[in-house]
């Protein structure tokens, strides 16, 4: 069945919107939307997979702990990020809504989710 990545977003979005789009063995694809979304302050994802990622629309800026420089997002830029890669969305666009595509590589998660 066709989709499309720009539809059937939510008109309110109090949270970043996370949908799975596909999940197959230690793959998952995921659509995340974010307007005006950030990490809070002082909060780091620290996932144990590595995780490749491109902004599809809007805008966004990735920190990380230590060792990379802070990273502006415009659309069709990606980044992969590794397993224990400490990072954190310090702004996404509140004028317009900042698509994401995420790709999650898991070799120790079989066909379960990796949120």
């Amino acid at each position: 069945m066709k989709n499309n990545l720009f539809e059937h977003i939510p008109a309110e979005l109090p949270e970043e919107y996370f949908e799975t789009l596909q999940e197959s063995g230690a793959v998952k694809i995921e659509r995340i939307v974010s307007r005006g979304h950030t990490t809070p302050i002082g909060e780091w994802y620290d996932q144990s997979w590595d995780e490749w990622v491109v902004l599809l629309s809007g805008s966004a800026v990735l920190e990380f702990e230590e060792g990379w420089d802070p990273v502006l997002l415009r659309p069709g830029d990606y980044i992969m990020l590794p397993a224990g890669l400490r990072h954190r969305v310090s702004r996404t666009d509140r004028n317009a809504d900042s698509v994401w595509l995420a790709v999650h590589f898991n070799p120790y998660v079989q066909n379960k989710g990796c949120r």
